[in-house]
């Protein structure tokens, strides 16, 4: 499947069939997370979790006792570079007809920790449970969906922007990555609240995080941060699947921002 159909047809799973999953199938997901690349150059070191052998349990989650977990040394960057790596194995999970979801603070985190083998230097942001979703939503998952309107999405026109946060898309701006824009706007976030924020700025799109209270842990740690290596995943990667040649870089162009929102990092796309 194309990225573009991964995108739009995925969606986050919390009720599972409670099949097991072929070892062959987590094999292959595993390879894969072991060797997906990200742009800033950050290690992820990667695990296939089950619950029963190491006590985990996550609330939110009915169906599955088996994860895929991250994790990787607590340093600049780690936080987009994880969100990067981690949906593009999300994204692979789909094609593969493996159901997800992220959690990040819905879990059991000493126990999935302890199972990774977290060290003093190190985080865990986020894990998975992975398996083949179930012909009915829980009740449980029907009610954090709808509390987090987990199908809705902000307008276009509340995201996206051309040389400053004042000014709409251009046309001609439109024609070239309206595409990879719209995979952005489609992407997941923690509780939905979408915190990214694009300015285009000739071959330039320059992402910002509209940060939220309550994202930071006492850490440090942002997820937020995580959500915005997402976004640039997204971009990237439809980008360069229409044929565009894309880079990430650091190019903040220090133009006037709304209140609570930082320049995160550039895509270049030529």
């Amino acid at each position: 499947m194309k990225y573009v159909d991964l995108i739009k047809a995925r969606r986050s799973v919390r009720t599972f069939d409670k099949l097991p999953i072929d070892s062959e199938i987590t094999d292959q997901l595993l390879y894969f997370a072991e060797n997906c690349d990200n742009p800033f150059g950050k290690e992820i070191k990667w695990k296939i979790l089950d619950g029963d052998e190491f006590g985990l349990s996550a609330p939110v989650i009915v169906g599955s006792d088996i994860y895929i977990a991250g994790k990787m040394k607590m340093e600049a960057r780690a936080e987009e570079a994880f969100g990067y790596s981690f949906e593009k194995v999300v994204l692979y999970a789909k094609e593969l007809g493996i159901g997800t979801t992220w959690i990040a603070g819905t879990m059991n985190r000493p126990a999935f920790e302890i199972a990774m083998n977290v060290g003093e230097d190190e985080v865990m942001p986020c894990v998975s449970p992975l398996g083949k979703c179930a012909a009915k939503m829980s009740f449980r998952e029907s009610m954090m969906r709808s509390a987090i309107k987990a199908d809705s999405r902000l307008p276009f026109e509340e995201l996206f922007f051309e040389n400053s946060f004042g000014e709409h898309l251009k046309e001609a701006t439109l024609e070239k990555i309206k595409l990879p824009l719209e995979m952005v706007r489609l992407a997941p976030s923690a509780v939905n609240r979408q915190p990214w924020r694009i300015v285009v700025i000739g071959n330039k799109a320059h992402f910002y995080e509209k940060k939220s209270k309550g994202f930071v842990d006492r850490d440090g740690w942002d997820i937020q941060k995580i959500d915005m290596g997402i976004a640039l995943c997204h971009f990237d990667l439809v980008a360069t699947e229409m044929g565009l040649k894309t880079s990430i870089i650091d190019d903040n162009p220090f133009i006037s921002t709304p209140e609570d929102t930082v320049y995160c990092a550039t895509i270049v796309f030529d």
